[in-house]
């Protein structure tokens, strides 16, 4: 019984000597430190650190006699008190624990292998969006993506697509990437990078391969977010200057430097 009384009351943070004593002084009370040693086991050059132990805790007495003895707090009493002791700090940690998990944990990046799951969990993302989709695209992956976007834009959802040689194709602001041949860009990257963003808040970043397995990396963190966002309002201005100005300026801007020359071909 003893000790089943002693693994309860360790569960409410007294040391298995701090159990012993009280409970030896249960048994025999008021006596002195070192009886309680002798009636209890535990080590005489500990016990008065395991009675101080158990006075800050309210669980027994000073009797001042000579020498000074010792008497436990009844037990009701004790458990009542640290019930409501208990139950205080509960309130207060359910309180503001809660106050402070709410910030998201934006630092988890999931990564995604093989060509079916990584458009798979495209559609998810473009499916859960709730306002605007930001889309860079090519034209093998746009044709998958194809009738999930036309049922979004059926729902309001506001699209802006960068298209790599998907002239046909229309989803939302749609902006072409005709500056050079898709296969130049392609050669560039060593694939067909992909990348789907949903309310500013979660990206999938892909990279489909002509000999190879398709990755992906999806995350809600919000500077790899930024980041691809970025990416594609870049490109999409690189494509309306283009449209504007024509394809001669740019190529007279960059071809002739190089270290434009490196940035926008990504070699030597």
């Amino acid at each position: 019984m003893e000790k089943k009384l002693i693994n309860q009351l360790e569960k409410l943070g007294f040391s298995t000597y701090e159990c012993r004593t009280y409970i030896g002084l249960l048994k025999h009370s008021p006596i002195t430190g070192y009886e309680v040693s002798k009636r209890t086991r535990v080590p005489r050059s500990m016990i008065y650190e395991v009675l101080g132990k158990l006075l800050d805790k309210g669980a027994i007495y000073t009797v001042p006699t000579d020498p000074v003895t010792y008497s436990p707090v009844n037990p009701v009493e004790l458990m009542d008190r640290m019930k409501r002791d208990f139950d205080a700090s509960f309130n207060f940690l359910s309180k503001e624990l809660t106050s402070i998990e709410s910030e998201p944990e934006v630092n988890t990046i999931w990564r995604i292998k093989s060509n079916d799951f990584v458009l798979e969990e495209m559609t998810n993302l473009i499916q859960r969006a709730r306002k605007e989709v930001i889309l860079s695209l090519w034209h093998e992956q746009a044709k998958v993506l194809q009738p999930i976007i036309e049922k979004q834009e059926k729902a309001n959802i506001t699209f802006f697509s960068l298209l790599f040689g998907a002239e046909q194709m229309q989803f939302g602001h749609t902006y072409h990437h005709n500056y050079m041949k898709p296969e130049v860009v392609s050669d560039r990257m060593d694939g067909y990078l992909t990348i789907a963003s949903r309310d500013h808040e979660e990206v999938i970043i892909a990279n489909f391969l002509d000999n190879g397995s398709a990755w992906a990396v999806k995350t809600e963190d919000p500077a790899l977010v930024l980041v691809a966002e970025e990416y594609i309002r870049h490109d999409i201005m690189i494509v309306e200057i283009t449209e504007k100005f024509g394809a001669e300026k740019l190529d007279q801007l960059w071809r002739t430097r190089p270290d434009l020359k490196k940035v926008v071909s990504g070699k030597k």
